[in-house]
């Protein structure tokens, strides 16, 4: 299980890998030809047998999330990536899309021939520039290669395909509120139902999926299902991109199989760094619940993080050691979302303001006991009742931390401070103690 499996990111060493020529050297766009000598519904079939489960967070099943498609619909279908990756922690997206875009791209054309659909997109951060200039440039050579627009390949297929580029809204990376942005409105969660797959973009029949996922469309079409479940664990099938940030020797994309261990991969990345200790870290990004060393052989699986007490999410592992002020650190993030939160419901908008105001008493050792339990009351008022996933993801540091570190909490108000040296936390660029 430590062997990496590089399928994506195979070619990232490479200095023309963001190149249609040296994709095409490793192969690139034959998976095209495969697909296109087959029927739509069999490519569908093969990702469902596949067992790719979404790689934006939430690891619903791809290809049945193609399968909710009404076949009644007089409407056009649409095909939406979403690349609008901007929780703290996640960095996998980019650095593929900045490395290897064409594998997108393919991905995109096999994908939306699957649905049958025309029209697909592409709606990206626009605070990363370098990549969206990638991008534009990918789709530019597709078309003059003939794999997209009219007739791609001889095939009597049609697709067109637009890189859409946000304005760096967090609230966007929810894909109701994508879909606002991308019909031109302000980016708010929508109600639901209707689902996007009934009524999604311009009231069509729309599937949004994750960069990730459908990049790796590609490599299930041209090896097969049996191939892609091969690897990984028994309901959480294939690979998928660990990302490894924080206090850790060599920081890093490392795409391995489903169910790897954190201790595994910090083997493989140099452990900790500087030799301290591991004191908590995210399996999926800041929106999931933290776990502690005690958590290190927690196979990096959907089920058995869930089973833990986490959640997946985007394999964003950001790593923590024994410097580091936990209750500074969830501020941090408290902030942030309390900044990103698109002010539509009142948990999310009210909530997430008062984690900040009380995160910083706490911080300054200003705090009281009766604060803990205000902050855990204020995650019961957030938690399933926000209109979308932001509020919930909100509530995970909070309530995580204080559950295995109250003590510390307590230790701020206790001493009147943070017992934590600033100067020499290695968070805040201060030298180790």
């Amino acid at each position: 299980m430590t062997t990496l499996t590089p399928v994506l990111t195979r070619n990232w060493d490479q200095p023309d890998s963001f190149t249609l020529a040296g994709y095409e050297r490793d192969g690139g766009y034959s998976a095209l030809r495969t697909a296109l000598a087959m029927e739509p519904d069999a490519i569908v079939q093969t990702v469902k047998d596949s067992g790719l489960r979404g790689r934006g967070g939430a690891g619903f099943p791809t290809g049945m999330k193609w399968g909710f498609l009404p076949a009644d619909s007089p409407n056009p279908r649409y095909l939406v990536v979403n690349a609008d990756e901007s929780e703290p922690g996640t960095c996998k997206d980019i650095p593929l899309m900045l490395a290897n875009p064409h594998v997108l791209v393919e991905g995109v054309i096999i994908s939306s021939y699957a649905i049958r659909s025309n029209h697909a997109f592409i709606y990206v951060r626009g605070e990363v520039l370098h990549v969206i200039r990638r991008l534009q440039q990918a789709v530019r050579d597709a078309y003059a290669a003939g794999y997209l627009g009219k007739n791609i390949l001889g095939s009597g297929y049609d697709l067109e395909l637009v890189v859409h580029t946000g304005a760096g809204a967090y609230i966007c990376g929810e894909e109701t509120a994508l879909l606002d942005s991308l019909e031109g409105y302000r980016g708010q969660p929508r109600l639901k139902p209707p689902f996007p797959a009934v009524a999604g973009l311009y009231g069509g029949p729309t599937v949004i999926n994750n960069v990730e996922s459908i990049a790796s469309v590609p490599s299930i079409v041209a090896n097969g299902a049996d191939w892609f479940t091969s690897m990984g664990t028994e309901k959480s099938a294939g690979f998928g991109i660990f990302s490894l940030s924080g206090h850790v020797t060599r920081p890093g994309q490392y795409e391995a199989p489903l169910g790897i261990t954190l201790r595994e991969l910090l083997d493989m990345a140099g452990g900790v760094r500087g030799g301290r200790r591991l004191k908590f870290w995210t399996p999926g990004g800041s929106s999931t619940p933290l776990f502690t060393e005690e958590h290190l052989d927690v196979p990096l699986d959907f089920e058995s993080v869930g089973a833990a007490g986490s959640m997946l999410g985007t394999r964003a592992l950001q790593i923590f050691d024994d410097t580091v002020c936990v209750v500074r650190a969830v501020l941090r993030w408290s902030e942030f979302y309390a900044h990103e939160s698109c002010g539509k419901c009142t948990p999310c908008r009210e909530g997430t303001y008062w984690y900040k105001q009380l995160l910083k008493r706490l911080d300054a050792g200003q705090g009281t006991e009766e604060d803990l339990d205000t902050l855990l009351d204020l995650s019961d008022n957030i938690l399933g009742r926000s209109f979308c996933a932001l509020g919930d993801g909100a509530t995970s540091p909070v309530v995580s931390s204080i559950k295995l570190f109250r003590d510390e909490y307590v230790r701020h108000f206790e001493q009147g401070g943070c017992p934590f040296d600033p100067a020499k936390s290695t968070l805040w660029g201060g030298a180790a103690v």
